[in-house]
């Protein structure tokens, strides 16, 4: 009979695997379009800035006007672009930094702002993309219980920030409010933990000596829940993911600080997927 502890990384992963294989995961994405300030073409028409698959999508959709206050998208007549259901003539676009973004629809294509290094971009996802249609999991390690840790949380005061390396070779600056302090085999590790924007949750960007073998050479990601009044965060390697860049070139995926790359052999949590050769190598 499966443990407590057994049972609750199980449903964990149920609920990931499900977020990632779901239209709006990270297998649906199919582009990602940098964005200058003035009119960016969107649709099929290679001479765009925002190119739409061909069988998707006709040649132009729409224009999206970016200025320092923003960005609006025009649409072409008869585009069949719709928001929330209803045709689109003229919409403004939230990006993702200020809550759920604007999401544009055409067929089974979904287009919306994502803000990232101070630079605003289209991510375009396919709801019939290649990558959801050929998933077939996620290998892991055996569920262990003694990676799973009662951390020390030990935070800075003041908050710092980080500025953290990415797989496109760009820094970009987190939240920084205290490590994590853990103890394996009598020896004290410690990893800086992020808090991104809106979130309580500590976000972890680790590397261990699994990675480029067992486990992506980028390293792995963890969230853990806020400290508890002792001071106490649950760390448990169990959880630890594949980043999203794993499976899709279109992701901005962070990598770990030189202080969160462990000297440990981290044989918890997910390990290679098996299609990562084809998506980006890490950049530091």
């Amino acid at each position: 009979m499966a443990s407590p502890h057994e049972r609750e990384v199980l449903a964990w992963r149920a609920r990931r695997i499900a977020r990632l294989i779901g239209p709006e995961g990270w297998l649906a994405l199919v582009g990602l379009f940098w964005l200058e300030e003035g009119d960016n073409p969107v649709g099929s028409d290679s001479s765009g800035r925002v190119i739409l698959p061909a069988d998707k999508a006709p040649g132009r959709v729409g224009t999206i006007a970016l200025s320092k206050a923003g960005g609006t998208f025009e649409a072409a007549p008869r585009s069949g672009v719709t928001n929330l259901g209803a045709a689109v003539t003229a919409v403004d676009l939230l990006d993702d930094s200020e809550g759920d973004p604007t999401v544009l629809e055409l067929g089974s294509l979904r287009f919306n702002l994502i803000r990232r290094f101070d630079r605003l971009a289209v991510r375009v996802r396919d709801t019939e993309s290649p990558g959801r249609q050929a998933f077939r999991g996620i290998d892991s390690y055996p569920i262990d219980p003694s990676w799973r840790f009662e951390a020390r949380y030990e935070p800075h005061q003041p908050t710092r920030a980080s500025r953290v390396p990415t797989v496109l070779g760009i820094e970009e600056v987190y939240a920084t409010p205290g490590a994590l302090a853990f103890v394996v085999g009598g020896q004290t590790h410690r990893l800086e933990a992020f808090l991104e924007p809106g979130e309580t949750d500590l976000f972890i960007v680790f590397g261990d000596l699994t990675n480029g073998s067992e486990t992506y050479r980028g390293g792995r990601y963890l969230y853990t829940a806020p400290p508890d009044d002792r001071g106490i965060v649950i760390l448990d390697f169990n959880k630890a993911y594949n980043p999203p860049c794993v499976f899709t070139p279109y992701a901005t995926c962070a990598l770990p600080l030189p202080a969160n790359r462990l000297p440990l052999v981290v044989e918890a949590g997910e390990k290679r997927y098996e299609a990562e050769d084809l998506h980006l190598e890490p950049s530091a």
